[in-house]
Order: C-alpha cells, then structure tokens, then sequence
C-alpha cells in the first residue's frame, strides 16, 4: 500500500524535546517506521522549516520523508503555521496528480486542512488523527490557550470530512462523539512503543542510594512538573530527576525550568531536584530502568507516550487520571493513577508504593501489558486495517457513481 502522511510541524527526524517536538514526532516515526517494516511504501510530508534540508530523505526502509515548501524555511511556532496550509495543500495536490497514493493519514489538526485540500481533486480517502484536540486544550488553558481561534470549528469540519478519525484513547474518543462525528467513523488506536529499545533488560544509568522518581516531559506548564516538585516535600529521601526541555547547556534560558528551580528553591528541596535537559532517544530507557518510579502529572494528556515507554521498561507509573493515562496504565495493577494537581496525594501514593513490598510486581506486570498491547508491530497492524477499510469506501462510492452514470 502506498501511503501518505501529512504531519505540518512534527517531523520523524526532529530531536524530541523541544517546544513543538514531541509525542507526535515520536508517533509519526514509530508508525512510518513500522509500516516500511511491514512492506509499505510511506512517504512523511512535513513543511520544509530550514534551507539546508534536502528535498527528500530517505529515513529507513520503506519510509521516505519530504520536505514541503509552505511559508519560510525557518522554525515558525506551531500556532502560527496556519497562513501556511493552503500553500501545502497545493503542493499535496500537485504531487498527488504526478504519483497518488492509495490512502493520506493526516497528523494534527492543520495537517488535516492540508490533507484534505490535496486529496479533494482526485478523491483520495484521509484518515484523521488529531493528537490533541482544540476543545480539550481550551477547556483546560482558557486565556492561556494560543491556538487559531478557529481550531474547534476547523477540526469539526476535518472530522467530518474525514473517512475515518483514529483517536489514540477512550477520551478522545469520546470527546469526538461529543464534536459530532458518528461513532462508526471512530477507531480507537493508542501510540505505540519500540520494545526492542524499551525494554527491562539493558544498561542502567547512574544513580545514587537515594529512591529516585524520574519525570519526562517537555518543559510546559500544563505538563504538570511542579505537582511532582510539591510533592517532593512529602517524600524526603526522595530524589526526582526531570528530563526533557533544550539542552542542559541552554536550561538556563528556559522559563519553564526558570520557575520550576524557584520552586524547588523556594521549598527547600533543590537538592533533590535535578534538571538533565534534553535526553536524546538513545539514552532515554537506560535513565527510565534507574528509577524506581516514573511519574506522569499533566492537568491533561491526549495520549503520553511517556508511561508507556517507562511500562515497557518495567519501571511502574504514577500517572494523572486523565486522557488516555487511563487506558494505559492499570490502576493497582503497573501503578497508580491520581488526580491532577493534587501535591500531597501523589506524595502519598509514592510513599506507599516505595514502601510497599510489590514495585517489583508492579513493573513485571507493566512491561507484560506493553509487550502484549503496543508494540508498534501491533498498532501499525490496526492501522492498515483502517487504512483498507478507508480504501474499500472510497472503492464503494466510486462504484456507485459509475453505476449511476450507466443508468
């Protein structure tokens, strides 16, 4: 099957970690890469945001990607790259005329817009995969919220133009039925994770004597770093790491990690905090088999990849109850779930998991769950099959037209 994606901001080969780098950058990569495994031919189009990148690259067997001349060829923040989606939908379209794919699969919400506006002429099915969706992040951002203030009325229209909407959790699923897509054109596929890199067995990072909680995200409020920060003050022989946000060398300039070291400063448990900064991919499941806890407490997640990942390293979870942590991580079983925003419950609960004589348990259970459940193998399997499905529509419709046109 020969397959498009579109995924305006969240290129394959970006380094996760940075403002609008990662959990789809990551998603994209791990689906492309196990659709080329599978036979597939995948092409990843994604706006071209520098002038040195070469017109096409090749990123491993099966998957090439292409770098899409939509607005300067500089970095221009996720927000602002609407103005840019019609320019990209040309471009679609006329290198759609040359070589169409049989299927676009359609990453983030302008990648949708562009999808759509590429695949119209020659009617091509899309198939849509939000990653996170407009209503969800002004509920929970309000003022603070920075999307086009058309994003919720666009991503209704995307929906229901789509030929099917993959969302990666009941949440968001839900949440869909609620916009109004019908149910029949939703499909729930979670994001998957590389078990072969993310996996018990491996090399250790150093650590001292001292329990340590590992927390890894990017540097954004909503990403809720400074619950975990509270709650190092109810855990006293703790040590929290956090990874992820610019290089360690430039942390300095961030204002995220600027606020956060106040507050571990201002509670007296800087030295218990420390900061890695940006951890590259390659490293990151051997800082996740140091710690003894991975906590995950976002005021809310479309998906996070990152307890998953911890999961497969048969490391248990302290997730926030929301978004699709409640899918993946089980309650009692490969950790636990709290509310959001609550410091001294989820001290508590990690307290009561370190003391506990079953963290061992906890993390067996996690990495069966992830090896049994999402593997990239097993979601790009689920995937194909929306695409086929996708397909066989588009066959149906074609038929009925030609069969209306003989009569």
């Amino acid at each position: 099957m020969r397959i498009a994606f579109v995924s305006e901001h969240a290129s394959p080969l970006a380094a996760v970690g940075g403002p609008d780098c990662g959990g789809q950058n990551v998603h994209v990569a791990g689906l492309a890469r196990a659709l080329g495994a599978a036979g597939h031919q995948v092409t990843v189009y994604t706006r071209r945001d520098s002038a040195t990148l070469q017109d096409q690259v090749r990123m491993c067997r099966g998957v090439t990607v292409e770098h899409v001349p939509a607005g300067p060829p500089v970095p221009v923040p996720r927000d602002k790259l609407l103005p840019y989606m019609s320019a990209f939908g040309r471009y679609l379209a006329a290198r759609w005329v040359r070589e169409p794919p049989d299927v676009v699969h359609a990453h983030f919400w302008m990648s949708g817009l562009a999808a759509l506006a590429g695949a119209r002429g020659q009617g091509l099915p899309v198939v849509q995969t939000f990653h996170a969706l407009g209503v969800v992040k002004r509920r929970h951002q309000g003022a603070e919220d920075t999307s086009p203030a058309s994003r919720i009325q666009l991503e209704v229209a995307i929906a229901r133009d789509a030929a099917v909407v993959i969302a990666a959790c009941s949440d968001e699923a839900f949440e869909l039925a609620r916009l109004g897509v019908p149910r029949q054109r939703i499909s729930v596929i979670p994001c998957g994770v590389d078990i072969r890199a993310f996996t018990p067995h491996g090399p250790v990072a150093r650590r001292g004597r001292r329990p340590r909680l590992l927390a890894a995200s990017r540097l954004v409020p909503r990403k809720g770093l400074d619950t975990a920060v509270q709650a190092l003050t109810g855990v006293p022989d703790a040590e929290l790491v956090i990874a992820g946000g610019p290089p360690a060398a430039r942390l300095r300039g961030d204002p995220e990690y600027r606020r956060l070291a106040r507050l571990a400063a201002q509670l007296g448990v800087a030295d218990r905090v420390s900061f890695r900064g940006r951890v590259g991919r390659q490293d990151m499941p051997a800082l996740m088999r140091s710690a003894d806890l991975v906590v995950s407490v976002p005021w809310y997640e479309p998906f996070g990849i990152v307890p998953l990942e911890a999961m497969a390293c048969g490391v248990p979870v302290v997730a926030s109850a929301v978004g699709g942590h409640m899918d993946t991580v089980v309650d009692g079983v490969t950790g636990v779930l709290v509310p959001p925003r609550q410091p001294q419950v989820l001290a508590r609960r990690i307290r009561e998991l370190l003391a506990g004589p079953g963290l061992r348990g906890y993390g067996s259970a996690a990495a069966e769950r992830v090896a049994g459940r999402y593997s990239w193998e097993r979601i790009s399997q689920e995937t194909a099959a929306v695409y086929e499905r996708a397909c066989q529509g588009r066959r149906a419709r074609s038929a009925r037209r030609s069969s209306s046109a003989g009569s």
